[in-house]
């Protein structure tokens, strides 16, 4: 039984990235898990296994009368529908990356939440992690200057296993990785460059992975079940999903509110698993090298040729592979604002301009790279996200 005063949490969709909300009882914040829905037995099943005794039922709205906040890691497809009924339903959303997998369906979602007052996160964790805090501090700093140009390129070495042998291969449910995958990365660029993409143009290409005929899928197993940095080269992957028309390779380019230009490469079949950003001010350049605990981003800011090492160099600290410490800090920022109401550092407009610049990236590389424009938030939802004093970053 929960006691008096504690937030009552749920957990909706029950697959592999559910494991966040163990962070709850780590948070620090008087807040408890007590219920998981999933319309699948299988993975109400897998509630029962990851979080013990606690009520697990098959809908969301049936969840929505059980609780004051949801994590809601469903697949992507299904976010915006989620969102708005538990939204209209009085609960506090943290709602998993991406916002959703189009842009009209970003706004209705942040149309629910400015109709009904209810509080909703998007759990942008990538935000949090080492690599980007150290970046964005070198910005504040003002070490390189004024941002003119961020790139960033993304190695997804185990784009494979992670996005090909499941529902992230099929566009009718992602629409595209620019979305599931890139939405971390667009917001990044858009983080440290303190600007919105108001222009996008893009190319891309199934290049890989559309060539294997072996699509047998993986029937009910998650992708811990089949992941191995065996499964190499990538033209030898076997058991893809039956559908594969999602692209494997993709570039970007933006031109932001502020005048940055940017831009965002992602390919799937790379050896190595890192991004790589680069950013470039007036008065000098800071990029990454590795992108988790053990990496290093370097500063430089004097004229010279070549050179290896930095005129600054910051460690990056925390895990040294995947991202739990920064599901933990975005855990713990969402049940702060659940609770006590305090600030996210990231606006919801902000989860909506990634996806406005991921959907709109992928409209362009459909099209023949066509140029294409970023429609504005309708003035009252921004206002509602937006205060006169407040930060919509």
């Amino acid at each position: 039984m929960v006691n008096p005063g504690v937030l009552r949490v749920g957990v909706v969709g029950v697959g592999l990235r559910a494991e966040i909300a163990r962070h709850v009882a780590e948070s620090g914040v008087a807040a408890e898990l007590v219920a998981a829905s999933d319309p699948d037995e299988r993975g109400r099943a897998r509630a029962r296994e990851m979080f013990g005794d606690l009520e697990i039922v098959a809908g969301h709205q049936e969840l929505a009368n059980l609780v004051d906040a949801a994590i809601v890691t469903s697949p992507d497809w299904t976010h915006a529908e989620i969102a708005v009924d538990l939204l209209r339903a009085g609960v506090a959303v943290y709602l998993e990356k991406p916002l959703a997998t189009t842009l009209p369906d970003a706004d209705a979602v942040l149309a629910a939440a400015q109709e009904t007052g209810a509080k909703l996160y998007i759990g942008h964790n990538f935000r949090h992690s080492a690599v980007v805090r150290t970046l964005r501090d070198v910005v504040t700093r003002g070490e390189i200057g004024e941002v003119k140009t961020v790139w960033c390129r993304h190695f997804v070495g185990n784009g494979g296993d992670y996005y090909f042998k499941d529902w992230h291969a099929d566009r009718s449910r992602v629409n595209s990785l620019l979305l599931q995958k890139a939405s971390h990365d667009l917001d990044v660029i858009h983080y440290l460059a303190g600007g919105f993409t108001r222009r996008v143009t893009a190319m891309g290409d199934l290049a890989v992975y559309g060539k294997i005929t072996d699509r047998g899928g993986q029937g009910d197993r998650l992708a811990d079940d089949w992941f191995s940095f065996g499964n190499w080269p990538p033209a030898a992957q076997t058991g893809l999903n039956p559908v594969v028309d999602v692209e494997d390779l993709s570039m970007v380019h933006l031109r932001l509110d502020n005048g940055v230009l940017a831009s965002y490469e992602q390919c799937h079949f790379t050896p190595d698993y890192w991004r790589n950003y680069t950013v470039i001010g007036t008065e000098g350049r800071a990029e990454n090298f590795g992108d988790t605990g053990g990496g290093v981003v370097k500063v430089w800011n004097r004229r010279r040729n070549w050179a290896r090492d930095g005129d600054r160099e910051y460690p990056i600290d925390g895990v040294a592979s995947g991202h739990e410490d920064a599901d933990l800090r975005t855990m713990k920022e969402f049940l702060r604002y659940a609770v006590h109401g305090d600030p996210p550092e990231l606006s919801p407009i902000a989860a909506r301009e990634a996806v406005a610049a991921g959907a709109l990236a992928t409209e362009s590389l459909r099209s023949g790279s066509v140029p294409i424009d970023v429609p504005p938030l309708p003035e009252k939802v921004a206002a509602h996200f937006c205060p006169p004093e407040g930060n919509r970053r």
